[in-house]
């Protein structure tokens, strides 16, 4: 039997989702839901599965096994744990949720379940990056001693405007950081291992009616001792491809989007020829840098691959729950820092306060 996917929330990654999905063997979309029944109709009609408004009714339909999450940042809690209840397997769209509570109730709730977790981050199943990992694993960096990533993205007004969830803390969770650069605040984390502190300034400079960043800049330290930077920006015209720097004593590599412009190491391997052929030409898309919707869905589908393939092995998806909750704590020690103007260590013991 096939698993059936049902996809909760029915705007624009759900399209992603759903493209992802339709690659999948052994998997098939079944459902959607959206409390807008227009949307839940469209979206039915579209990819040929059933509709629903009502989201108690759609866990009812036993072809759902799993359920991936598509509603806004800060709206994902309370389905997944509904999902969790009713015995699905659960997949919630970046971020995990917007706070580290919402985030501790989901993966509780799948772990006294019994089901599956898992947190998109397609970031991380990209050839480029998957060489970058395992130059790392395998040492040839030597010791690690800088680790950079740069998010300088450009989003007009017209896309706040879009929607009454972005740009708020109560739904989108923050700005540049929660929402854009989120996928690179957790290549970093996987490259270098644990952020240890934090410091952090943020401003909101190129937009109005928005409640959250635009800008900012993070000075990290690593629990190995290494240092970095997290840029992130939705502020720069005419907006830039994202990019990952990792340098150590043995080596220096660079990848924009999922092009490696730099490869040098000290210790030679017979397959860096091969690597910088295969990953040296320009991408296909421009990575999301001006339009949301101009990205890929292959990184979701290989994510989604290895969510069945851990379902249906037991083994451990990738980016299971408490790995999406990193780049959470990550992101909310920034704005800590930039709101308070003082240094933050991790982890943290609590969600930090808003000033008012």
């Amino acid at each position: 039997m096939p698993q059936g996917f049902a996809i909760v929330g029915c705007g624009m990654i759900a399209e992603f989702h759903a493209a992802a999905i339709a690659e999948l063997r052994g998997a098939k979309l079944v459902a959607c839901m959206s409390s807008r029944k227009a949307s839940a109709d469209k979206f039915a009609e579209k990819h040929g599965c059933k509709s629903y408004t009502s989201l108690s009714e759609m866990l009812d339909d036993p072809e759902v096994t799993i359920v991936n999450i598509c509603t806004p940042s800060g709206a994902h809690m309370e389905p997944a744990l509904a999902a969790a209840k009713a015995g699905k397997h659960v997949v919630v769209e970046k971020p995990l949720e917007i706070t580290l509570k919402r985030c501790d109730k989901i993966i509780d709730a799948c772990e006294a379940a019994g089901v599956r977790l898992c947190t998109i981050f397609p970031s991380r199943f990209g050839g480029a990056n998957q060489e970058l990992k395992k130059a790392v694993e395998s040492g040839r960096f030597g010791r690690l001693t800088l680790g950079d990533t740069f998010v300088k993205w450009w989003r007009s007004q017209e896309y706040y405007d879009s929607g009454g969830w972005r740009g708020t803390w109560e739904l989108d969770g923050g700005g540049a950081y929660m929402n854009q650069a989120i996928h690179n605040v957790d290549l970093i984390y996987w490259m270098m291992g644990d952020v240890a502190e934090v410091s952090a300034v943020t401003a909101t400079l190129a937009h109005e009616r928005i409640e959250v960043e635009d800008v900012g800049v993070a000075a990290l330290k690593f629990a190995n001792g290494a240092v970095g930077t997290i840029t992130a920006t939705t502020s720069a015209f005419p907006g830039l491809l994202k990019k990952t720097e990792i340098h150590g004593t043995e080596g220096s590599a660079i990848v924009e989007q999922d092009e490696i412009l730099m490869w040098d190491f000290a210790k030679k391997d017979r397959r860096d020829a091969s690597i910088k052929k295969k990953f040296g030409g320009a991408g296909e898309t421009s990575g999301g840098a001006a339009d949301p919707k101009a990205i890929s869905h292959q990184g979701h589908m290989l994510q989604l691959k290895d969510f069945v393939k851990s379902i249906e092995t037991g083994s451990e998806p990738v980016v299971d729950g408490r790995e999406g909750r990193k780049s959470v704590e990550i992101i909310l020690a920034i704005y800590q820092s930039s709101w308070t103007g003082k240094r933050v260590s991790l982890p943290l013991k609590r969600d930090p306060k808003r000033p008012a």
